[in-house]
């Protein structure tokens, strides 16, 4: 069992940046696959980035490629996703999630999920 927890969401002027973090409970968080997603009012839940068990490898949703950055540190049991060049489409709830299985982009890969942090870009 795995206890996500996110933070680090706010109201942001566009261009700005923030950065998110995830805290995860349990002594077994190097053996998940770590990812975000996000659910903007009236969209379907979407993909954002992932970073694979050792933090060796990342991939990024082509929306968000260039502007922001995933990253972990497995002795701290922690993810983060530092953003950049926001823009007002990026505005949505932000979710971390984990799953024991390889990279992949599809939510249902994913076993646990935080509560969600909300980023607000405005124009």
């Amino acid at each position: 069992q795995v206890q996500l927890v996110e933070s680090g969401g706010g109201l942001v002027q566009a261009g700005g940046s923030l950065r998110l973090s995830c805290a995860a409970s349990g002594r077994t968080f190097s053996s998940y696959t770590m990812c975000w997603f996000r659910q903007a009012p009236g969209k379907e839940r979407e993909f954002v980035a992932l970073i694979n068990r050792s933090g060796g490898s990342t991939v990024y949703a082509d929306s968000v490629k260039g502007r922001f950055t995933i990253s972990r540190d497995n002795a701290k049991n922690t993810v983060h996703l530092q953003m950049g060049s926001l823009k007002p489409e990026d505005t949505a709830v932000y979710y971390c999630a984990a799953g024991p299985r390889g990279p992949r982009t599809d939510a249902y890969a994913y076993d646990y999920w935080g509560q969600g942090t909300q980023v607000i870009v405005s124009s």
